[in-house]
């Protein structure tokens, strides 16, 4: 998700501010770098865009990455006296993680299939056994290995073919999601010279020789799909699919029966679904029902149908089969209703039941269906909030259902429900090192009201013998909001050096996301979208009032949407907030969803809208934050990016930090941080990952007036 950048503009003169200070030179560590001005306009739809940093996009320009690295210089410089601090929070939070560690093992086929970490190493080692969890343990990939010589790495697909013998996997060397195709054959341990570049979903056919893989395009959108025969030249593939509207996206599976091969194209609001039988690689792809606008359906077959959830009948949509011999729409035939309370989520087909994953009442449910009788058996959980999720279920033929279970205090909890006796066992419950006690922690559910009398809720944790009953406990907040995507309410045992410290932390669950249901996407996407921020700053409000925390001491946080989010409460309210800190920001909305040919926006015209509409165009420029700053004071900031971020572009968090550095009146430190060898999520390795957290939250204690 977010996001990039690009405009038409009329190029103007170029001003340098402060006289003959380049970008490449050292700063003190009280003078930031000052970025060079080159004006540029681009006048729409009766308005103005005015950039003057809109040079920080030219990526090859060697002015561009001395300017990064100077802020870079500059703002370690600002932090070295707390390096301190960083070293002792890093420390603390590796405390908390059993750095030799393995997870539950899944059964696909005659293997058990797992994944394990060593102490030391940055990267999982995937591995399996033949059989029984007794037997010789094979390693599939050693993700260190592959991530040797190189300063990021990523793993992509992982698919074994279905007698086990090969694996297809992909990779990513530099953060941009760019991923490469690679075949290993798991009896040798050799990697076959079968390869594709810029690749996304990887299944196989039943043959154990046939591979689908899709590409995507200039934009990064999945839009072709191929197949290949194992030892052939991957330039010789035939192509399969090629997705010509450019707000779609394709990706290929196997269902979980094993007998289907679905290819679905899927925009922000619609959906369509093509079938193959698996058994017959090079057979007819044929369609389940075309796609209408704003309709959207995913597939899955059982007991010789399909099972489809759809919204055709409501945003919340309903579950429907139809014969796979002639699925179209006029056979829908209804199982489970659109309900307004109710939201679901997905479906997950096993051969004598069936799994729902919904949301009720802000909060996920799973339910377990008899497919004979009908009976129905939804999973209780002990706490008030909560994330629910199924787990790695690749069993078919089977009486147990796995699903995890985790709160803001219960570490990530793996069981096994029994559906015949309606029991759940616990099969591990990930270990914290470090002396955890979860009975000195408390977690909430409450509810603000937004202006408009809409109640949203929030989830709050703390550490019970260090909340202070006055409101005077310094208070985290954080949120995203966009997209459908429900903020996971999950354990981190990187938040207890907050929490040690009396700080209070809340998940706000705004309009934008998918916590309440479709309806709650809705009512914070488009032409709604400023409710989103507005919620926001409600919750910090209610947070306030019933003394969760000071106001003085406030500091928020969110990445990528959540960046957008942070830049326009932050406009809006500058004076609520103490800090601000801002990873991967989609700040530049105007800019970037005027530009077509970057990654992400045209599909996301369903998300924000487009901007070369007017009405649209008049909305969206009242929130964009990098196109409302003004001449003010503001909170202490930490904006962070990285080089080879393919979803935000970095010169969208580099030119905000700019230009606010020309606007802001006020003493409090901004600084903007770039990974320059990273992507999205920022640094691969877990320990490299660990330092950036810790810097981070130095930052948010230092300016808060925590003590150590």
């Amino acid at each position: 998700m977010r996001k990039l950048f690009s405009l038409l503009a009329l190029l103007a003169a170029t001003t340098l501010i402060a006289a003959d200070k380049k970008a490449s030179d050292p700063p003190s560590p009280s003078t930031p770098p000052v970025a060079k001005k080159v004006h540029t306009e681009n006048h729409i739809n009766g308005g103005n865009l005015v950039d003057d940093y809109r040079w920080l996009r030219e990526k090859s320009n060697p002015e561009v990455a001395a300017y990064l690295e100077a802020e870079n210089r500059y703002a370690d410089a600002v932090m070295r006296p707390a390096e301190a601090l960083q070293k002792k929070l890093y420390d603390e939070m590796l405390s908390h993680i059993k750095e030799t560690d393995v997870n539950v093992p899944y059964k696909e086929g005659g293997y058990f299939y797992y994944l394990r970490w060593e102490a030391g190493k940055q990267y999982p080692i995937f591995a399996r056994k033949k059989g029984s969890l007794e037997a010789p343990e094979q390693i599939t990939l050693d993700v260190n290995e592959l991530a040797k010589g190189e300063k990021f790495m990523s793993l992509g697909g992982y698919r074994a073919s279905d007698d086990g013998n090969l694996l297809a996997f992909s990779t990513d060397n530099t953060g941009f999601r760019q991923y490469r195709l690679h075949v290993r054959d798991l009896r040798t341990g050799k990697d076959l010279p079968d390869t594709a570049e810029k690749t996304g979903s990887i299944t196989w056919a039943n043959d154990n020789q046939t591979l689908f893989y899709s590409v995507e395009d200039s934009a990064k959108r999945q839009y072709r799909l191929y197949r290949h025969k194992l030892g052939t030249d991957a330039k010789n593939d035939d192509l399969v699919y090629e997705e010509k509207d450019e707000r779609f996206d394709i990706g290929a599976g196997k269902t979980r029966s094993h007998k289907y091969l679905l290819l679905e194209s899927s925009s922000h609001t619609t959906s369509e679904v093509r079938y193959l039988d698996a058994a017959n690689p090079t057979g007819e792809w044929k369609v389940i029902a075309p796609r209408e606008q704003d309709v959207e359906y995913y597939a899955e077959d059982l007991g010789g149908q399909f099972y489809i959830r759809t919204n055709d009948k409501g945003r919340n949509f309903r579950l429907v089969t139809a014969p796979v011999s002639d699925p179209g729409k006029k056979n829908w035939e209804e199982v489970i209703p659109v309900r307004d309370a109710v939201m679901l989520s997905d479906f997950l087909p096993f051969q004598n039941f069936y799994a729902l994953a919904e949301r009720e009442n802000g909060l996920p449910q799973l339910t377990v269906v008899d497919l004979a009788s009908g009976a129905k058996q939804r999973i209780t959980y002990p706490e008030p909030v909560y994330t629910a999720f199924p787990q790695v279920n690749r069993e078919f033929e089977t009486k147990f259902f796995r699903y995890s279970y985790q709160s803001l205090v219960t570490p990530l909890s793996v069981f096994d429900f029994d559906v015949e006796k309606h029991t759940s066992t616990l099969l591990k419950q990930n270990e914290v090192p470090g002396g955890y006690d979860r009975s000195k922690y408390k977690s909430e559910r409450v509810w603000a009201t937004a202006e408009d009398g809409v109640k949203i809720p929030l989830s709050i944790v703390y550490r019970t013998d260090l909340k202070r009953a006055d409101g005077s406990n310094p208070l985290y907040v954080s949120g995203y909001g966009s997209y459908g995507f429900s903020l996971p309410v999950t354990f981190n045992g990187n938040r207890l050096s907050l929490l040690d410290r009396g700080v209070v932390m809340a998940h706000v669950h705004i309009r934008g996301g998918g916590e309440m249901g479709k309806a709650w996407h809705d009512a914070g996407r488009m032409m709604n979208k400023m409710n989103t921020f507005t919620d926001f700053i409600a919750c910090t409000e209610y947070l306030a009032a019933n003394k969760y925390g000071a106001r003085d001491k406030i500091a928020v946080e969110g990445g990528s949407a959540g960046g957008l989010l942070m830049g326009a409460v932050t406009n809006l309210r500058p004076d609520l907030f103490k800090v601000v800190v801002s990873h991967v920001p989609f700040v530049d909305v105007m800019n970037t969803m005027l530009d077509a040919s970057l990654p992400l926006t045209v599909p996301e015209y369903e998300e924000w809208g487009n901007p070369n509409e007017k009405p649209a165009y008049d909305y969206m420029v009242k929130y964009s934050p990098y196109d409302n700053l003004k001449k003010g004071a503001y909170p202490a900031i930490l904006v962070k990016t990285s080089f080879n971020d393919s979803q935000v572009m970095y010169w969208e968090p580099a030119k905000y930090a700019a230009r606010l550095r020309t606007l802001k009146t006020d003493k409090n430190v901004l600084l903007l941080k770039t990974n320059m060898a990273a992507g999205h999520g920022g640094s691969s390795g877990r320990y490299d990952y660990l330092k950036e957290i810790a810097f981070d939250y130095a930052f948010i204690l230092k300016q808060l007036g925590v003590e150590p």
